[in-house]
């Protein structure tokens, strides 16, 4: 059914539908409907379809995400010349540091995970590969938007907002932009509890052959270690290093 300027609401339904089933990781009709607000039998007719072609798969009364979907993820994964390298390097920055490293890429207004690694010492944040979280809350989504041209995050603020994660969260633009000015003189930004208490990172932007930017590395790990010159000083300084190895390395692959 089309919903006006192209759109096509039963697409927005089954992507939904699928979203649930993965964020939940696995569900029930009832609890699909529950969690959407769409009705019992339309959630059930996407299933049927979806579980026709193969997207999903039922377990007993619980539907799960299909394994036809893991070549789309991969896809993702290696669609670009570099994102290879970029795992190598956030493998050794958690083998180096003992805490969590991952290399995330902004798209539509979120930071996706596409390389993580955790060393011994690491706190365990239940992210997984492809899961995203709001640009603003996180060192890596921040270090990006330092990289962009003021428009395109007065662009990002407008359209996706900025939505509070704790009490330490960056809610106001103007305040936004503060922090973005700081990190594009020091080349590195900072996450301080903004979007898990208890947590702070440091993250660098990683830039494209072609000038753009390619994604962002970045360090997360509990309070009572990142703190100090640590933090500081001491990882801004790896990461920076980090950064630019992998831009040479994506530049002569």
């Amino acid at each position: 059914m089309e919903t006006g300027q192209g759109k096509v609401k039963a697409v927005h339904t089954s992507f939904r539908i699928l979203e649930t089933i993965r964020e939940r990781n696995g569900a029930g009709i009832t609890e699909i409907a529950n969690e959407t607000s769409i009705t019992k039998s339309t959630v059930f007719r996407h299933l049927q379809t979806l579980e026709e072609d193969e997207y999903v798969v039922k377990e007993n009364d619980t539907y799960h995400i299909g394994l036809r979907l893991l070549g789309f993820g991969d896809q993702v994964r290696t669609r670009k010349t570099g994102y290879d390298l970029a795992q190598k390097k956030v493998e050794e920055l958690a083998d180096e540091t003992d805490e969590r490293a991952q290399f995330m890429v902004e798209e539509y207004g979120n930071v996706y995970y596409l390389h993580q690694e955790t060393g011994r010492h690491a706190v365990h944040l239940h992210r997984s590969i492809g899961d995203c979280i709001p640009v603003h809350r996180a060192s890596a989504g921040k270090a990006m938007l330092a990289e962009y041209p003021d428009e395109k995050i007065h662009d990002i603020c407008e359209r996706y907002g900025l939505e509070r994660g704790t009490e330490h969260s960056i809610t106001d633009r103007d305040k936004l932009f503060e922090e973005i000015e700081q990190i594009r003189e020091r080349g590195y930004s900072y996450n301080r509890q903004e979007n898990s208490e208890g947590i702070r990172a440091v993250g660098v932007a990683v830039k494209s052959p072609a000038g753009g930017v390619f994604g962002a590395l970045s360090i997360a790990g509990p309070t009572h270690r990142l703190k100090g010159d640590l933090f500081e000083q001491e990882l801004p300084d790896l990461l920076l290093g980090a950064a630019n190895e992998l831009e040479l390395n994506i530049k002569h692959a």
